[in-house]
């Protein structure tokens, strides 16, 4: 049996590396988050892409080290020309706004990889119950299916 296919979008890395968030609701999410790398990432298999390393890559060097160091040996989902487009249809809709076009990018990385699941805390442009249905929506006009986009929150058992 094969596992399911889960893309990490790049906040995940980089709550994995933040230092400790004064702010009680970003530290239990941090906390979430390694509690879902130690104990659940391997009943999965795990995707990035090229948007992710340089997101992850960005910023404060010892920062974007560890970020890096997080990502290593994870696959990178090729770019395609289907994935471009999918991009297009995003922004051109109006459902991602132009300025978060990697946002845009991680969805249709996932999609047209037909991920299983997009993790993320981007709950703005990405992980926003106003936008999952147009994204979906999105997804099948260009014939895809949208994986589902959860936080390591709802992958963690009840």
């Amino acid at each position: 049996m094969s596992l399911p296919k889960l893309y990490l979008e790049t906040t995940i890395p980089s709550y994995l590396a933040a230092r400790r968030s004064r702010d009680l609701r970003l530290a239990a999410d941090q906390e979430t988050t390694e509690e879902w790398w130690e104990t659940k990432r391997h009943e999965y298999e795990l995707f990035t892409s090229e948007v992710v390393e340089v997101e992850a890559g960005e910023g404060d060097a010892v920062m974007a080290e560890a970020r890096l160091r997080a990502l290593d040996g994870i696959p990178r989902l090729p770019a395609q020309p289907e994935v471009d487009e999918l991009i297009e249809h995003l922004l051109g809709s109006q459902i991602i706004p132009p300025n978060a076009a990697p946002d845009a990018a991680h969805i249709a990385f996932s999609a047209v990889h037909a991920m299983d699941f997009l993790l993320t805390w981007n709950c703005k442009h990405i992980n926003n119950p106003h936008l999952v249905r147009r994204i979906e929506r999105a997804c099948a006009e260009r014939g895809l299916t949208c994986p589902v986009i959860c936080t390591p929150e709802e992958l963690l058992p009840l």
